[in-house]
């Protein structure tokens, strides 16, 4: 039977895209013997090492999702989410598909991507699924290696922009500094999240501070 864990990277971010990964497997000791666990709880060189072993030897497949797509979705960050789970579960046609869950009900999250799904296919959906579950471990891999180049093909563009998430000092302080110079945000941020929404709303109101007879006008 084939089964496939699926796993994303930069769901929280404010900057750069957010990328969706699934590994296919017979079994999952095949990707427990190579080591895998939460990418988080990996060393950089270790996750770069471990994305090249898991593609050389098993079905994978991945989404990027820009900024722009984000901020277009009409709809929950978790239906999103769910959409493109189904999608990666599509792609590979697995029997059985575990998923780290994105709702705070992790049932309720399973039936969200079941019910985009049209190829049989059982769904489980479980939190730290990345942690306990190897063909999950190895799909947060896969997507945090992908994203991670794309942040630093971005940073190579734009200079030194942090990990991207609002979290992250250094990210702000890219995003208040470019705001200044061009009264705007990057096009590599999701207008819709609050801390590109917070910067805006912040500008518009010095520009009407500086000419305070256009708000009367």
């Amino acid at each position: 039977m084939i089964l496939c864990g699926v796993d994303e990277a930069g769901k929280g971010a404010v900057l750069g895209p957010l990328v969706v990964a699934a590994v296919a497997c017979e079994r999952q000791q095949d990707l427990a013997e190579l080591g895998v666990k939460d990418s988080k709880a990996l060393p950089p060189a270790r996750r770069e090492a471990l994305s090249a072993e898991i593609r050389a030897s098993f079905p994978v497949e991945v989404l990027v999702i820009s900024p722009a797509e984000i901020d277009a979705r009409g709809m929950t960050m978790n239906a999103l989410m769910a959409r493109s789970h189904a999608r990666v579960i599509t792609a590979l046609r697995p029997a059985l598909a575990v998923v780290d869950a994105c709702d705070v009900v992790a049932a309720r999250y399973g039936a969200m991507v079941s019910s985009h799904l049209d190829i049989p296919c059982r769904v489980i959906s479980r939190h730290h699924a990345d942690r306990d579950h190897p063909a999950v471990s190895a799909a947060s891999i896969i997507a945090k290696v992908e994203r991670d180049r794309s942040v630093g093909a971005l940073r190579e563009e734009f200079g030194e922009i942090g990990s991207g998430y609002p979290s992250d000092p250094c990210t702000v302080r890219f995003l208040e500094e470019y705001f200044s110079i061009h009264m705007g945000p990057p096009p590599i941020a999701r207008r819709s999240w609050e801390t590109v929404r917070a910067l805006a709303a912040r500008q518009e109101q010095a520009s009407l501070l500086d000419f305070p007879g256009r708000g009367t006008e």
